[in-house]
């Protein structure tokens, strides 16, 4: 960890919109769920959310170029599922969709707890969903094609969403939560420990801010196989009786 990497990783995690996000209705192309990740992560937004395509859901890490590391992506079973806990966190809900009540996209307020809802390829924002959120907004066409591919509509979206933001002063301070903040400077600096520590089901071990190095690498690992012998021990007898 180089000072030069530990600073961009700071600085990018003082900039980031815990309360700005996006949600995928159905969007099935990986090439697109995984171009609007990168989005996600280029416009400062912290949270991505997701729901399950009928054949899963899967990035395409070419095309996301590494953004699935930097941008915490949330799963859901179903849109009323996603939309009931964003409501929940007092999210204001912009569907990108085109309706007798929807704006032009620059006239919604990016400022407050906001999440845009970008519909799939083929039928759009779902009509549940639509009529539950708050707002429908639209980007303006000027050509013979009616709509833009779905990443490329939600690329221009956050950009406007960045830029009230930055005029309102919000990229100014650290606005993640602490133990928000804590994690995810963790998992940054320390991919593999965090691979390992997920895989295993343990602890994120310390870590010092300053130099984004494990506080005691060594002793911790000690510690690690002393807890997977007594795992191995306890498992084994459990298998005896």
């Amino acid at each position: 960890m180089t000072p030069e990497r530990l600073a961009r990783i700071k600085q990018t995690l003082n900039t980031r919109q815990p309360d700005l996000s996006v949600l995928t209705d159905q969007v099935h192309k990986p090439r697109n769920l995984s171009a609007i990740i990168r989005s996600c992560d280029a416009f400062g937004l912290a949270n991505m959310h997701v729901v399950w395509p009928k054949e899963g859901f899967r990035a395409f890490r070419k095309t996301a170029g590494g953004s699935y590391n930097w941008v915490t992506t949330h799963t859901h079973r179903s849109m009323d599922e996603a939309i009931e806990s964003l409501k929940g966190q007092g999210h204001k809900l912009y569907a990108a969709q085109l309706s007798d009540r929807a704006i032009d996209f620059r006239e919604a307020d990016y400022t407050v707890p906001c999440t845009v809802i970008m519909g799939n390829e083929v039928d759009g924002v779902s009509v549940d969903a639509a009529a539950q959120a708050d707002e429908h907004i639209v980007i303006p066409m000027m050509g013979m094609v009616e709509s833009l591919n779905v990443s490329s509509a939600c690329a221009i979206i956050l950009s406007e969403a960045q830029r009230q933001r930055k005029l309102a002063g919000m990229f100014d301070q650290r606005r993640l939560p602490d133990d928000e903040y804590n994690r995810l400077l963790f998992r940054w600096c320390q991919p593999t420990v965090k691979r390992y520590c997920d895989d295993r089901n343990l602890p994120y071990p310390p870590i010092d801010p300053e130099t984004g190095e494990l506080i005691d690498g060594v002793g911790w690992m000690q510690e690690v196989r002393k807890l997977r012998a007594s795992r191995q021990r306890w498992n084994g007898e459990a298998g005896v009786r």
